[in-house]
């Protein structure tokens, strides 16, 4: 009969998965919300490209998913408490995900992990379980909160303000064909970047619970092929389901889009997500695509903005922090007193 461990790796397996299918409702739909905002895409298309290139992302390089492994907790907490932070921070996380989903809410779920993972730590030895240090990727990661969103905006604005002038003579009707075929392209590129980035996430936590049940840290050099098939499947279901609400309100909501704007929104935030997957650095689909639409929208003016969206937008993204930290304490706690 296997032993209680198993049983529980199981569990983590499972939760892991769970993760990946809210992060394909919340997450992942950004990545095809510019497309159906300005129509270059129907739903069904979006969703089709969507679920083929995030899980070839999520199958290319794992540099982010040993930085969740790896790159948060101290090694010895992991050894001492096993699948307790992993556990509390995946509850956490899922919780505060499907939440968020059904207000039509875009969250970073891989932010919300990072800081119930790190609650938990501090739930379970206080803050000397947590890699502070800036040779580690919390901190890294907690700056790129800043930073991705700032040049997801600044990438939008500069990249429209460009094709404004390069393209002022052509035919209007001409550009929205023009651009709504090539919208087939930047939304692959950034389901694409999403699978690399985010779609790490449970890659990383089921490999971490696969090292602290056989004790074979070597598994990080060569992820099992089916850990990394079935994290895409999980992120790439959810996607197929749809987080609607969310898709309205960053294609919808946020400002109107024609196809010259999707791309040029979608071109920027996957660039950003690109380059932190080759460094390492877990940033957010969310943060990245919220914020290219909105700059791609301020070059026609301010006002073409709604930013009582975007404050909300902004405000969900705050919040994360604490709520997820505040329940990956509390669940941290719990398991700590029945295990």
């Amino acid at each position: 009969m296997p032993d209680p461990s198993f049983w529980l790796l199981l569990l983590v397996i499972a939760l892991a998965i769970g993760f990946g299918v809210v992060n394909g409702f919340n997450d992942a739909a950004n990545a095809i919300a510019a497309s159906i905002g300005s129509r270059a895409l129907s739903p069904r298309n979006a969703i089709i490209v969507a679920v083929i290139f995030n899980m070839a992302g999520a199958a290319t390089g794992t540099a982010v998913a040993r930085t969740i492994g790896e790159g948060i907790l101290v090694p010895e907490i992991i050894s001492q408490f096993e699948y307790v932070p992993v556990m509390a921070a995946l509850a956490s996380v899922i919780i505060w995900g499907t939440i968020a989903t059904r207000y039509g809410l875009p969250i970073s779920l891989t932010h919300g992990f990072v800081a119930g993972l790190a609650a938990a730590g501090i739930a379970l030895v206080g803050s000397g379980a947590v890699m502070w240090g800036w040779s580690y990727r919390l901190l890294q990661t907690l700056a790129a909160v800043v930073t991705a969103p700032v040049l997801g905006f600044i990438g939008g604005f500069a990249l429209m303000v460009i094709l404004f002038w390069v393209l002022r003579r052509g035919a209007p009707a001409r550009m929205r064909v023009i651009f709504s075929r090539l919208q087939w392209l930047t939304t692959a590129f950034l389901a694409y970047s999403h699978g690399k980035n985010d779609g790490q996430m449970p890659i990383g936590v089921i490999t971490m619970a696969l090292v602290i049940y056989t004790g074979q840290p070597s598994l990080w050099e060569q992820v099992p092929w089916w850990v990394i098939l079935i994290s895409a499947l999980a992120i790439s279901s959810g996607i197929a389901v749809g987080g609607w609400r969310v898709i309205r309100t960053v294609g919808l909501r946020i400002t109107a889009l024609q196809p010259v704007h999707g791309f040029a929104a979608q071109v920027s935030a996957a660039t950003v997500i690109e380059i932190a997957s080759l460094l390492g650095i877990p940033v957010s689909t969310t943060h990245c695509a919220s914020s290219a639409i909105m700059g791609v929208g301020a070059t026609r003016r301010l006002s073409a903005v709604r930013w009582g969206v975007a404050r909300s937008i902004v405000a969900a993204w705050i919040l994360t922090f604490p709520i997820c930290g505040g329940l990956g304490y509390l669940f941290a706690w719990l398991l700590k007193i029945i295990f």
